[in-house]
């Protein structure tokens, strides 16, 4: 499901990152529901062509049903989507977004949350400390910039009753967070969530090698780079449609869900990096090879479901239910 919203207020929340709080359009009374750690895809005008799919945390207030706000960080690598929001998209214009979905959910339940944001990382913390201070649970914050006019939505932190720990590591003689040391004194049981570059969730996921994975979440901006001899060799592979009892090849080079298409079989999808989890389809037999953003750690390791945009397949066949 897609709809529109009007860009109520674009502001610069920090250097190099642009706040947009986004509206119903027209006489939509509400929008959809939303809970911590959710995103959005947002369709992209660039002008000319097809706008670009991108998918944005949702960083306010989990309760508001009358706007969304993002955070959008300015990539010196844009493809053409941070830039085109940064730079070109003002108050007023109109943007067709999708329902929000969670990848990154919070565990409410628990007593006390560790929060590890690295840059525009912060968007889906800052909505989880929110949510965790109307809950009254104990929560910590380490904000990492390189520098303060770098810290997005640090000032909106710093006025919730938490524990906020600002790092600046591009300022002279500062050192980067010590994960190792945040993570060990988090307190027993306490859920334990990161959210950054990739270095910084590598190193994250290394802190946290002793804990209960059921407590260590992670949100990843892209699918990770698997490490020297980790990748899967992308061969030939067939999966078999359960319910239409049809066998499509799947080459080399050529995702699952292209094949799917291509054969005109509609499966939902979106952003086709691995990163929103709109494709995600059960696997009846076979073994994945999970190439994915959404199914990591532990979830990794699952044979009942894959992304069809980016994951492959370990052995010669797979039979998804479709």
């Amino acid at each position: 499901m897609t709809f529109e919203v009007t860009v109520h207020e674009r502001r610069v929340e920090a250097q190099g990152v642009v706040c947009l709080d986004l509206r119903p359009k027209g006489g939509q009374a509400a929008l959809p529901p939303f809970s911590a750690g959710a995103h959005v895809d947002v369709e992209v005008p660039l002008g000319k062509g097809p706008p670009l799919l991108r998918q944005y945390s949702l960083c306010n207030d989990p309760a508001e049903t009358l706007r969304y706000v993002i955070g959008v960080s300015r990539d010196v690598a844009s493809r053409g989507g941070s830039a085109a929001l940064c730079d070109r998209i003002k108050a007023g214009d109109t943007l067709r977004i999708s329902a929000p979905r969670n990848n990154f959910a919070l565990a409410e339940q628990a007593a006390d949350s560790v929060l590890i944001a690295g840059g525009i990382g912060i968007t889906p913390l800052l909505a989880m400390a929110r949510r965790l201070s109307q809950l009254g649970r104990r929560w910590t914050l380490y904000l990492c910039a390189r520098t303060p006019e770098r810290a997005a939505f640090l000032a909106e932190a710093q006025r919730l009753p938490g524990a906020v720990i600002p790092v600046f590591d591009g300022l002279p003689g500062a050192a980067p967070l010590d994960l190792h040391a945040a993570v060990a004194s988090a307190p027993q049981g306490a859920h334990l969530y990161c959210c950054g570059p990739e270095p910084m969730l590598r190193a994250f996921e290394q802190a946290c090698a002793g804990r209960d994975p059921a407590t260590v979440h992670v949100e990843w901006f892209r699918p990770p780079t698997p490490a020297p001899g980790q990748a899967g060799e992308d061969r030939l592979f067939t999966v078999n449609l359960q319910r239409t009892g049809r066998s499509l090849a799947v080459p080399a080079g050529t995702s699952i869900l292209d094949v799917l298409l291509a054969a005109g079989i509609d499966v939902p999808h979106s952003c086709c990096d691995g990163v929103c989890g709109t494709c995600e389809t059960r696997v009846l037999a076979g073994q994945p090879e999970h190439r994915d953003a959404v199914l990591l750690g532990e979830d990794a390791k699952t044979q009942g479901r894959l992304m069809v945009c980016v994951s492959r397949c370990v052995g010669d066949a797979l039979t998804l239910d479709l």
